[in-house]
């Protein structure tokens, strides 16, 4: 394969406990992930960011990576070379930001009152944010949806977007805690790649991703190889059971950034004239 972009997740990926590029898995200083990105800047591998994380905070990620593209908000839009794409549909920011139109639909609201003592909002992080609630917890996203759906907010949707570290005392109980994203539905991580990819006119089998999550592994349908980092087998082990849908799918061998750096380097070896 000729690779020619790497799409890669941050926090859980490409970022150690605490989120710190430099955070080994068990507390070391490690410096793989930075090798990683070194790596396909020598080979001139775009490398763009797929974050849960806010526009302007994935965008100063792309610009310390030297890159001009990202997408932000578990995929509500794509930012290339400074000009940004919803990918919203018929949600868009019209005087309010999508994030207040959901808030003011009462969709939030009905979540956190049903999964009382097992959802809460995921604070710090839920500040600023433009489209999506961050919401943490443990439940079925499944449920949650029909839940939503039946109360008139079929087009909104949440989604698991993996393991977290941060709980409150309330969540104390939960045998592990999660990030979930309200949003639009319709909107992924997959199809913002999708996006990416025909603005950048590459073809899925020249890119890659890799990631930790279930929204994540989606995101594998639209790339020619996917690679899941070994933590989040660890910490979400229900995921192993995934992997069998997709073929062009395997987990590392190392977690977070010295997981990025192998499926880097593995998929450098075998690229023509690398």
């Amino acid at each position: 394969m000729d690779v020619r972009c790497a799409y890669v997740d941050m926090d859980g990926t490409l970022l150690g406990p605490g989120g710190g590029l430099f955070a080994g898995a068990d507390g070391e200083v490690s410096l793989l992930g930075a090798r990683a990105l070194e790596a396909c800047l020598r080979a001139e591998v775009e490398v763009v960011v797929m974050s849960g994380r806010r526009r302007d905070v994935a965008i100063e990620d792309a610009r310390l990576f030297g890159q001009g593209s990202c997408i932000f908000e578990i995929g509500a839009g794509v930012v290339l070379e400074g000009e940004t794409y919803w990918l919203t549909g018929a949600w868009q920011p019209d005087g309010l930001t999508i994030h207040e139109q959901i808030e003011r639909s009462g969709a939030p609201a009905l979540l956190l009152e049903e999964y009382s003592g097992c959802l809460e909002i995921h604070a710090p992080w839920h500040t600023g944010r433009e489209v999506s609630h961050l919401l943490r917890g443990l439940l079925d996203t499944r449920e949650a949806n029909v839940l939503l759906a039946e109360n008139g907010h079929e087009d909104l949707e949440l989604t698991d977007n993996g393991a977290v570290r941060r709980r409150s005392p309330a969540l104390a109980g939960l045998p592990a805690v999660h990030a979930y994203h309200l949003r639009p539905r319709g909107v992924s991580k997959a199809n913002a790649v999708a996006a990416h990819q025909r603005m950048r006119g590459y073809r899925p089998e020249d890119c890659i991703a890799i990631g930790d999550s279930r929204e994540d592994l989606a995101v594998a349908r639209t790339v020619g190889e996917f690679f899941l980092v070994a933590n989040a087998l660890e910490r979400d082990p229900g995921l192993r059971e995934s992997l069998a849908g997709h073929p062009n799918v395997r987990a590392t061998e190392g977690s977070h950034g010295a997981g990025v750096y192998e499926a880097v380097v593995e998929t450098l070896a075998r690229t023509p004239g690398r």
